[in-house]
């Protein structure tokens, strides 16, 4: 898992640099006009669940996704006429849940975290398709772990049963935008890969499918 870990977080690097290359490069000779910067307010519904690193085989039967609110602001600031710069900011429900009589627990059981999330993705853009990747940190508020009836906030400390604050993870997708005139449509769908394993006892990562749908305004005329 640890190998995984790191060879994910190498590739995504590499991407995000590789592109970012290219598009100094470009700079240099290209002199049509750059991409339009946008800010938009998101509120969607994000499909959430959890790895267990080395027990996610012996649990993927029992494995069910959570839907989550998120809820913030991105910020797409245009750098060239193919790339822009991509920060957002949102509040997001994570977690996922395992059926009954699974191998942890004989009821249902579900953990629930309420998180900060804060991604900075380079974006490359394809006339009205574009590409987004990279990193992306996160920090949980709050939490809930429910096992059958019975639920309970679980605890960010250092014991055996605690959870960590802080999480890494990188963010890959694509999208599709229309502009019409100072305004902009897109759909985008992006895969949210956690890094960091955020319990203190087992193998536990939060993984997520969001799928939005923005409608942006341009930040200024161009």
């Amino acid at each position: 898992m640890k190998k995984q870990v790191h060879v994910t977080a190498l590739l995504s690097l590499m991407l995000v640099s590789t592109l970012a290359i290219a598009q100094t490069q470009e700079t240099t000779t290209d002199k049509r006009p750059k991409v339009k910067s946008y800010i938009d307010l998101m509120v969607n519904i994000a499909s959430t669940n959890l790895n267990y690193g080395a027990a996610n085989s012996t649990l993927a039967d029992y494995k069910e996704a959570a839907n989550g609110l998120q809820a913030g602001v991105s910020v797409q600031s245009g750098i060239t006429h193919r790339f822009s710069l991509v920060t957002e900011l949102y509040f997001m429900r994570k977690g996922g849940k395992l059926k009954e009589n699974n191998p942890w627990s004989a009821a249902a059981s579900g953990l629930r975290f309420n998180t900060l999330e804060l991604p900075v993705l380079a974006r490359l853009h394809l006339g009205k398709v574009y590409l987004n990747a990279g990193p992306s940190v996160a920090y949980n508020l709050s939490g809930k772990n429910t096992i059958g009836e019975v639920s309970n906030k679980i605890s960010f400390d250092n014991s055996a049963a605690g959870f960590k604050r802080f999480e890494a993870g990188v963010q890959v997708g694509a999208g599709l935008a229309f502009p019409i005139k100072q305004k902009r449509i897109a759909l985008d769908i992006r895969y949210n890969y956690g890094l960091t394993n955020v319990s203190r006892s087992k193998e536990i990562y939060n993984r997520g499918l969001m799928v939005s749908v923005f409608f942006s305004k341009a930040l200024h005329k161009q």
